[in-house]
């Protein structure tokens, strides 16, 4: 059984190895567990959870390969929590009245919660002693207790002891949205310091070491000082189908140009695909023309761009196919994007769509191009990665052959 239970936190993706798990071993045959099933749970979490990330998943995965275990603490059944999910009003007891009540420790509440859980064969509300809503028990919500637990429903009072059933660490999981810091975190692996300018800086390893050569006679070793040389440029798809995630981007855009990690950085848009120009506002009335970019740009710089990459394939591998009836692109879509991949040395492709709707053909003809990777934390720590170490080959098993005929049968 545990052995099924380390193959399947591996397979969901969580990073336990040999170590953590003759670690564990260790710990049960000296009966850490205390021979129960929650201890064992606990001295398996603390184990084979490296950070406060993998408490979630592990959770998930626990509860998924043991379900149906019986467990020696009465559960919580669905029949109890279909009675708390209508609570009544909270009581208004006086200051006098809840100084009254008696209090109880956190193994008495525990021992009589567990009481309750074993006997209770029916709802209860406005009582002073079964799991119920709106009384004076100390099981349940919406009611009123010194020192109680909370089951079910939303807090009220803040009054609750502790909380049962509430996934206490859902809010560190990694797939979830972006915020300004954790992009800012993210961006700041891109620095690049390198020693340039004037010798004006004390080199004390190399001066130790010419030093003692010189048989004990001083001599200084001088160096340029490190200066951060990172340059990114960033090129952002707007309007259509970007406008449900424009939140998440503006967080980007607001972590990356806010950083203090980059010593140049420009922002640019493009709407679907990026042709002939990018612009430098989104109304697209400053236009930069590709030429121009790659004569500014060295192929040093850091290429991000952001994108659903999701089009009709005209817009992406025929010349005149971009949306716009007015904009006569000279070169197809997918030339432009080659030119950009082929220039610059380090170059991703943050997409924003769940990674299930990366089967559309214009999105598997750019992903030959660019290594693609998901906007959530991990994704754009997997793009950041990318663009310091260059992991992350680009493939050429999707990409589209000619003109991209076959990805238009596919994509009608």
């Amino acid at each position: 059984m545990l052995v099924d239970l380390f193959f399947e936190l591996r397979h969901y993706g969580l990073k336990v190895g040999p170590q953590e798990w003759l670690t564990l071993m260790r710990g049960l045959s000296l009966g850490l567990h205390d021979s129960s099933f929650t201890s064992f749970y606990n001295i398996a979490r603390s184990i084979l959870c490296k950070t406060e990330h993998d408490y979630d998943l592990f959770d998930r995965v626990f509860a998924h390969h043991f379900k149906g275990v019986e467990i020696q603490a009465a559960r919580l059944n669905e029949e109890i929590l279909s009675w708390l999910r209508q609570a009544k009003n909270l009581l208004d007891l006086s200051p006098e009245e809840l100084a009254a009540m008696e209090k109880l420790d956190l193994d008495e509440l525990m021992r009589l919660f567990e009481e309750r859980l074993r006997e209770q064969t029916e709802r209860h509300d406005g009582g002073s002693r079964w799991i119920g809503t709106g009384g004076r028990s100390p099981f349940g919500w919406g009611g009123a207790h010194p020192t109680g637990i909370r089951v079910g429903g939303e807090s009220r009072g803040r009054s609750a002891m502790q909380v049962a059933m509430m996934r206490r660490f859902r809010g560190y999981r990694t797939d979830m949205i972006l915020d300004i810091r954790q992009i800012k975190v993210a961006l700041a692996r891109l620095r690049e310091l390198t020693r340039e300018g004037s010798v004006d800086e004390l080199d004390l390893d190399a001066t130790v070491e010419r030093t003692c050569k010189n048989a004990g006679e001083l001599e200084l070793v001088w160096r340029p000082p490190r200066k951060n040389n990172v340059r990114l440029l960033l090129c952002m798809d707007v309007g259509g189908s970007m406008d449900p995630h424009s939140r998440l981007v503006s967080r980007l855009f607001s972590a990356a140009y806010s950083s203090r990690h980059f010593k140049a950085f420009e922002a640019l848009y493009f709407h679907n695909c990026i042709y002939d120009e990018v612009y430098r506002d989104a109304s697209f009335r400053k236009p930069v023309s590709i030429d121009d970019l790659l004569q500014k740009h060295d192929r040093q710089t850091k290429l991000l761009v952001v994108g659903d990459a999701m089009m009709h394939p005209v817009e992406l591998y025929q010349t005149h196919g971009a949306i716009y009836y007015m904009q006569l692109n000279a070169s197809p879509g997918i030339d432009c994007l080659r030119r950009l991949a082929e220039h610059f040395r380090r170059a991703a492709w943050v997409n924003p769509e769940p990674e299930s709707y990366w089967r559309h053909p214009t999105v598997a003809g750019i992903r030959a191009l660019f290594p693609m990777f998901p906007l959530t934390l991990d994704g754009l720590n997997s793009a950041v990665s990318s663009l310091v170490r260059g992991s992350g080959q680009r493939s050429t098993a999707n990409r589209p052959v000619g003109s991209g005929a076959a990805g238009w049968a596919s994509w009608g």
